[in-house]
């Protein structure tokens, strides 16, 4: 899993993993994290998400992170808006009102880029990426992200052997054994999505699941 891979997905408009529209998770879990109005979110591997738009009219600032310069291009082109464009290191920064997107290696990020983030949403990150760069991502996440921080991710949970990722399978068993060194983990829901997504339906598979969890730093416990 490398730059050329995703690049080229969005290049050749291979983006079946794009929702279009806000996941409904938000709407029904997000305000229980109590977060304020003007908490900034951070948004992984954003994609051009409408769940930006969402949390943006829920009165976040929001910052999301994304290699494809395709994808950051098209989000802005499609809710029609022109971003100032500023570089900030070895990122791209594009920003107008209430959000911003850094463009480039989610791994370029440090923990200046993100001192105003007290929030997280991982509906498509860790989801991405193969096993051996998810130990990577999550202590990434840790080392940059304030101690007081909740968070909210939204994985899928099938069975991996009939069905090549990405997006990768990460039970709630992956998800806990990987975050639980730095985080409360609590699960919210666990739902089989099978019927709505035809390409895993297709490939004869007897369940699809998306486990919803909540997170909270365990670093802010000690505080």
């Amino acid at each position: 899993m490398d730059e050329q891979f995703w690049q080229a997905r969005w290049a050749e408009n291979q983006i079946g993993f794009h929702q279009r529209e806000a996941n409904p998770y938000l709407a029904r879990y997000w305000p229980q994290l109590g977060l304020p109005r003007g908490c900034q979110v951070l948004v992984p591997l954003c994609g051009k998400s409408l769940d930006m738009v969402w949390l943006a009219g829920q009165g976040h600032r929001v910052l999301g992170v994304e290699l494809a310069e395709r994808a950051v291009e098209d989000f802005f082109a499609e809710q029609g808006l022109t971003p100032e464009l500023t570089q900030q290191g070895a990122l791209r920064r594009y920003s107008v009102g209430e959000i911003e997107i850094l463009q480039g290696d989610f791994f370029s990020l440090d923990a200046a880029d993100v001192a105003g983030c007290h929030a997280l949403y991982d509906r498509a990150a860790i989801i991405a990426l193969p096993p051996a760069m998810r130990d990577d991502y999550v202590r990434h996440l840790e080392s940059i992200l304030p101690a007081r921080c909740e968070g909210l991710m939204v994985t899928l949970d099938y069975e991996q052997a009939r069905l090549e990722g990405p997006p990768f399978s990460v039970p709630e068993t992956e998800v806990r054994r990987r975050l639980e060194a730095g985080w409360e983990v609590e699960m919210l829901e666990r739902n089989d999505v099978l019927e709505k997504n035809w390409k895993f339906a297709s490939r004869g598979l007897d369940s699809l699941h998306e486990p919803v969890f909540r997170l909270h730093r365990r670093d802010s416990i000690r505080e």
